[in-house]
Order: C-alpha cells, then structure tokens, then sequence
C-alpha cells in the first residue's frame, strides 16, 4: 500500500524575511517530473534557489530523485525527500523555491524550512492511499451486465469504462485479490466471453 497526493498545490511560509513556496504536483514519470522542473525553474528564474524532490512507482520499483540547487548539501532536497520517503509517498514531485531575506539561517534552520514548506504543501493537496493492481478488460453477453455489476458493487469493484458494442465490454480495476475472486465466480455467479489484463495501475482507496 502506497500514498500519494489527490491535487496538485501550494504552500508559503516565511521564515527571518526568507520566503519558501512549495508547490506539489501528481507526477507518474521521470520524464514528466523533468519537464516540470524546468518549467518551474524559468518562472522562479529570479528566485535564488529551486530545490526539489520527486518518488515516482513504476514495475522496476521506485525512482528517488533531490536537489539541493546551490542550497549546502542535505539541507534542501533531502529533507523534502525524507518526507516522501518516511510516509511511503509516490508519484509526487515537490520543488521548494526560496526568495532569499538577507539572514542567513543555517543548517539546521534551513532544514527546518524547506521541510515545514513541504509538510505544509502535503498538508493542501491531501494524501490518499492507493494500491498496485491492474485494468483489466471484461467482455460480457448483455444478459450477463446486471448480475455482474451487482457483484462488483457487493466487492467494491470499479469500473472505469462501459462500452456497448456487440457485446459489453467494461474496463475495471482489479488488486490481485479481486482478480482471483473474479476467477472463482465466473460461470457462478456470471459468465464472461472474455478476461484481458490491460496494464498495471494504482487504484485509489478510501
């Protein structure tokens, strides 16, 4: 079970005349968590520091990635990805500018910073549970639609697509448990033309 974050947000605090903005974003790759640092980095182009950190999940496992930007080694970036870390956070990215005040706050002041910056950004977007499973495609007879349906609102199963074709074809997103209750029900208590694992996702919880 993973967490991760349900909109993307803002956060600033100020700490002796120092300004930090933490923005968060919902990211799936590296490649997209790139391009939005270098986005970032051109609209805070006059800011002395854009430090971040992003955890992205994928089959491999998972990519960990900080910056200091100029800031003194660990006190930026780690921390921010510290956080991340230590609540079993992915699929964010958090990049924390700093308008600098004039105070210098050391090393310690400056971890403390840039992590109740991030803290504070985590706090807006609300972390959610999610858990690795797959989308799988299920065609159905149209005899079959209202038995099966009944069983994925008894198993909270979703279904993230219906389409009425010659048959019914129904994307739905399955943890391995569910995949196997699937299997031990079909032609019981309803009968399916087809079963095909489509990719692997996340699928939000409660």
């Amino acid at each position: 079970m993973f967490k991760t974050i349900k909109e993307n947000a803002s956060a600033e605090i100020v700490e002796k005349k120092s300004k930090f903005i933490a923005n968060i974003f919902y990211v799936e790759t590296r490649e997209e968590a790139e391009g939005i640092i270098k986005n970032m980095n051109k609209k805070y182009h006059d800011a002395r520091h854009n430090c971040y950190a992003y955890r992205i999940y994928n089959e491999s496992g998972i990519i960990e990635k900080s910056s200091d930007d100029g800031e003194p080694s660990g006190t930026a970036g780690a921390p921010i990805l510290n956080i991340l870390a230590k609540g079993n956070i992915v699929n964010v990215l958090v990049i924390v500018t700093r308008y600098f005040g004039g105070i210098l706050l050391g090393t310690g002041g400056l971890v403390k910073a840039y992590s109740e910056a991030c803290n504070k950004a985590l706090q807006i977007s609300k972390i959610i549970n999610i858990e690795s499973g797959y989308l799988y495609k299920i065609i159905l007879q149209y005899k079959e639609i209202g038995r099966f349906k009944h069983f994925c609102d008894l198993n909270t199963i979703n279904i993230t697509k219906e389409s009425y074709l010659e048959n019914i074809e129904l994307n739905v997103e399955l943890t391995n448990e569910k995949i196997k209750l699937i299997e031990k029900c079909n032609n019981i208590e309803f009968e399916t033309i087809k079963i095909e694992k489509i990719k692997k996702v996340f699928i939000y919880k409660a």
